[in-house]
């Protein structure tokens, strides 16, 4: 049960009563009561009223709507304090119990969401710019696809371009053996790099390959394709290191998209979308201008006759929206790209391409710093390697699920759009919003039904199955003598957090922002701790032990769904 929902549904008449129109009622937490609206202050300009007076008003409109639900008083320059009843907070625990889903409804009308993430470089390790594009994504796949949603994940891979001639060519004079060859991704790929750079021969050679790639010449293409597949090895490795749910079937490369590009540029030309500039053919999609106010053009044809990322993010839209059917796009890219993406969506829009009903998101995210607020760099200068950043992570959390979890959290604690700084003692720090912080309150929780002489979980937590791209948690039903209900206000603190589960996977999947569930399991952390420093458990009375210890089952079993909606492990044991 939602009740910041709830509360504002028998809120709201008594609002438009007395302001004349529907209003918002704008519940939410708060320290001073269970729940607390402003709606007064608002409307107090409006009508030109004192704001207590406004309040006043609707508390009396309102009793008889709140009556067995919860108690209203007006508070401070005109606030609204609610206090929900004992009786609705222990029938509403009581619910989730048996609830399997622990009150978050599957969607009524589900959609089917393209997720474009991760999005690495074929012959290049993963770096730490790629880390938070893969987390991002992936927690939100995770939840949209818990909620009901038909979930397609796309890895646009990076296979594609004038590179690859350079990468054929080098795998040519190596043997064409990529299983050797290409072992070391980044050897690999500086070895080229400098052939190139310094061997007027290998670089005519390499201009060449790529001419011949790009005809489908079956040597070089063969050669590429190997290539692809080593890559595609290695990517998969670190995806299973990371606990993400990214697959072999997931992988689409701009390659995919080659034979579409001359059918993309004679549709734009068809309906007068494009402009011939500097040689070069362009979309002007209106509302884009740089600083000097002159409109900024979205190349879709380079002058040379070649393609590059717009022509494809173009295909690649109208393939995704067309042939996949997909309803919700979401793009997990970088905030630098913002700009592209909106000219994108822009033009896939006035093409057609993008339907009333199909909504594309650029999901953007800041950067990861380094301590002195620049962009992480090794001492050396260089980009720090992805598998090299979790090595130390695991290394200094002597296990791998507290590392990598310690990491994963990090970055999904925060709002996506800032940067923030990388530093691991604060990460596997268990004190503080971190991973751990959250993996030993559950373990605890653990701790407590083991010493019980129970299962870790009185209400049977199960594993919960990722089967065909969708979260399917088994039901539980609460044990007898374990029914949770409330007295103490550490009680009653951990049941209004409890109750709040469901609003926060709605508001972190339908607003792309993984930090708002992250958010809520640390403020469910905390009010177990504060509820297990209160009130004994193990040690209570027989008539209120169950209650207790159902209020921990509830509490654990909400903490591993949600830290397996984004992708966390919750070990029982630390």
């Amino acid at each position: 049960m939602n009740l910041e929902s709830l509360l504002q549904d028998r809120l709201a008449p008594a609002l438009e009563a007395v302001a004349g129109h529907p209003v918002d009622p704008a519940v939410r937490s708060s320290p001073h009561a269970d729940f607390q609206s402003g709606a007064p202050l608002a409307l107090a300009r409006e009508l030109g009223r004192p704001p207590r007076e406004i309040a006043a008003e609707v508390a009396a409109l309102a009793e008889a709507e709140l009556a067995g639900v919860a108690e209203i008083a007006v508070s401070g320059p005109g606030f609204l304090n609610l206090t929900v009843s004992d009786k609705l907070l222990t029938a509403s625990l009581r619910e989730l119990a048996i609830d399997g889903r622990l009150g978050v409804p599957v969607a009524a009308a589900p959609r089917r969401v393209v997720i474009d993430y991760s999005g690495p470089n074929v012959a290049k390790e993963m770096h730490v710019g790629h880390l938070r594009s893969t987390i991002i994504g992936d927690a939100l796949a995770r939840m949209l696809a818990w909620l009901g949603h038909d979930v397609v994940r796309v890895n646009h891979l990076g296979d594609w371009g004038t590179p690859f001639g350079m990468l054929v060519e080098h795998l040519l004079d190596s043997g064409g053996d990529a299983e050797h060859s290409i072992s070391d991704l980044t050897a690999f790929y500086q070895a080229a790099r400098v052939k190139f750079d310094t061997d007027d021969d290998f670089r005519t050679r390499a201009r060449l390959r790529v001419v011949a790639l790009q005809s489908g010449d079956p040597r070089s293409r063969e050669l590429w394709r190997t290539l692809v597949a080593q890559s595609e090895r290695y990517f998969l490795d670190v995806y299973e290191r990371l606990g993400v749910t990214l697959g072999p079937d997931d992988f689409a490369g701009e390659s995919r998209y080659q034979d579409d590009l001359d059918a993309i540029v004679a549709e734009l030309g068809e309906k007068g979308l494009l402009t011939e500039s500097d040689g070069a053919l362009c979309a002007f999609p209106a509302g884009f201008t740089g600083r000097d106010g002159v409109p900024l053009p979205l190349i879709v044809r380079k002058a040379d006759g070649g393609y590059g990322y717009a022509a494809t993010d173009l295909a690649a839209i109208r393939h995704r929206a067309g042939t996949l059917g997909g309803q919700r796009l979401l793009y997990v890219v970088g905030n630098p790209q913002q700009v592209h993406f909106a000219m994108v969506f822009a033009v896939a829009r006035a093409a057609g391409w993008l339907p009333d009903g199909v909504s594309a998101e650029h999901i953007g995210f800041g950067s990861i710093l380094g301590a002195d607020g620049k962009m992480l760099k090794t001492r050396a200068g260089d980009t720090v390697k992805l598998a090299a950043l979790l090595d130390e992570a695991v290394l200094r959390a002597s296990a791998p699920t507290i590392g990598i979890g310690a990491i994963k959290y990090a970055d999904l604690s925060g709002d996506r759009r800032g940067d923030y700084v990388f530093d691991l003692d604060r990460m596997l720090a268990i004190t503080g919003n971190t991973g751990p912080y959250l993996q030993m309150a559950y373990a605890r929780i653990c701790s407590i039904f083991r010493k019980a002489g129970s299962e870790p979980d009185p209400a049977a937590v199960t594993e919960q199955a990722l089967t065909a791209g969708r979260l399917e948690p088994a039901l539980t039903v609460a044990r007898p003598g374990c029914e949770p209900a409330v007295v103490e206000p550490a009680e009653r603190a951990l049941a209004i957090t409890l109750l709040g589960f469901e609003a926060a996977v709605t508001a972190a999947a339908g607003q792309a922002e993984p930090h708002r569930l992250a958010v809520y399991l640390h403020d469910l952390a905390q009010a177990f701790s504060v509820f297990y420093e209160r009130c004994p458990v193990l040690r209570a009375g027989p008539d209120v032990r169950g209650s207790r210890l159902g209020l921990a089952a509830l509490t654990a079993r909400t903490l591993h769904t949600g830290l397996f909606l984004l992708g966390i492990a919750a070990p029982e044991e630390i």
